[in-house]
C-alpha cells in the first residue's frame, strides 16, 4: 500500500493505492476504486476492500472524501453529494494517469453511501466499466425516508426548517452546529444496523481518528436532502452492476430499489442473514462480497 495524493480540482485528495502482490510497474492491470461510507475514512471498510481487492489482483484506491478525514476541502465535516461524486471522477482522472493502469478497465466499489456515490458517478461517467455496491444506501431518500424508509418525503420539512433556523443564527455570529453520523447513545428504539454502526465507528472495533462522528448541520443537510442518487439511472446507467446485500439489513430496500430501475446487465446478490455493518468488517461476510465483486470485475473489465 501507498500513501498518495491527487487532484479534485483545487482540493488535494489523500488517499492509499493498494498493488497486488507481485505487482510489476511495467503491467497494464484493472484497477477499482472503492468509495467509503458517510463519516467513514480510507482506513476503515473502503481500504478492506481495497487490500483484497488488490490480493485479487487488481490495482485498488481507497481515498478520503473531500472536505473529510486527510483530504482538503473546508469547511471540514461537509457531506455534499455533489462533491463526492465528483470525487468518484477525480479517483479515476488519477488512475488513468498512472502508467501501470489500463485506463479502459478501471471499475468502482460503493459501500453504503458510498454504494449510491459510485452509482451516481457512474451513471455520468462512462469511462468507469463495471460498478459493485455493497451495502448501498442512496443517502438523500435515506435522510428523508428514515432508515427503513418507511416515512413520506416530507418527513424531511421538520429538519428543513430546524436546519433554516441555524444557519440563519450562524450568519449572525453563533457558532457552527454540528450533528453526528451515527448514533451516540442507541436505545432499544434504535434500529439493529445502527445500533451496530455506533459499535463499528465508535469503539475499538473500527474507530479512526479521522472518522468523528459529526458532519456540519446546517449546509449538508440542505444538500443531502435533496439528492437522489438513483435519479435517471434507468436510462443513464448502461455498465454492468452487481448489487450486494444481507437479508437482514434495514437498509436492503435501496438495493432492492435499484435493482428494479436498473436496465443494464444486473446481479442482485442477498446474503441470507447479513446485516448492512456486516459487510464493513465481518469476514464472513466482505468475504462473500469479495468473492462475488472479483470474478464480476474479471469479466466486465476484460471485455
Amino acid at each position: 500500500m501507498e500513501a498518495i495524493t491527487f487532484p479534485n480540482g483545487p482540493i488535494t485528495m489523500a488517499g492509499n493505492l493498494y498493488l497486488p502482490k507481485d505487482f510489476d510497474p511495467r503491467g497494464s492491470y484493472a484497477a477499482i476504486v472503492t468509495v467509503h461510507p458517510g463519516g467513514g475514512v480510507k482506513e476503515q471498510t473502503a481500504g478492506l476492500y481495497a487490500s483484497k481487492l488488490a490480493e485479487q489482483g487488481f490495482v485498488a484506491l481507497a481515498y478520503d472524501a473531500s472536505h473529510q478525514g486527510d483530504s482538503g476541502g473546508e469547511p471540514h465535516f461537509l457531506e455534499d453529494p455533489a462533491a463526492r461524486v465528483e470525487d468518484v471522477r477525480a479517483a479515476v482522472d488519477h488512475l488513468q494517469t498512472l502508467g501501470f493502469v489500463d485506463p479502459e478497465r478501471i471499475g468502482v466499489l460503493g459501500v453504503c453511501a458510498g454504494g449510491g456515490y459510485a452509482v451516481n458517478a457512474t451513471m455520468t461517467d462512462h469511462r468507469v466499466k463495471a460498478i459493485t455496491t455493497v451495502s448501498a444506501v442512496n443517502i438523500g431518500s435515506g435522510y428523508r425516508k428514515g432508515w427503513y424508509g418507511t416515512d413520506p418525503d416530507s418527513a424531511a420539512v421538520p429538519t428543513l426548517d430546524a436546519a433554516a433556523r441555524q444557519r440563519t443564527a450562524e450568519a449572525k455570529g453563533a457558532e457552527t452546529a454540528y450533528i453526528p453520523y451515527v448514533p451516540v447513545d442507541p436505545d432499544e428504539d434504535t434500529p439493529r444496523d445502527l445500533v451496530e454502526a455506533h459499535d463499528y465507528y465508535l469503539t475499538p472495533r473500527a474507530q479512526h481518528p479521522n472518522a468523528q462522528n459529526k458532519k456540519i448541520f446546517t449546509r449538508s443537510i440542505s444538500k443531502i436532502f435533496a439528492f437522489d442518487a438513483f435519479h435517471l439511472v434507468e436510462d443513464l446507467l448502461t455498465q454492468p452492476i452487481l448489487m450486494v446485500a444481507g437479508s437482514e439489513a434495514g437498509s436492503l430496500w435501496h438495493t432492492t430499489e435499484l435493482h428494479a430501475k436498473v436496465r443494464s446487465p444486473k446481479r442482485l446478490v442477498i446474503v441470507e442473514g447479513g446485516a448492512h455493518m456486516d459487510f464493513y468488517d465481518v469476514p464472513k461476510y466482505v468475504e462473500r462480497a469479495v468473492e462475488e465483486a472479483t470474478p464480476f470485475f474479471k469479466e466486465n473489465l476484460d471485455r
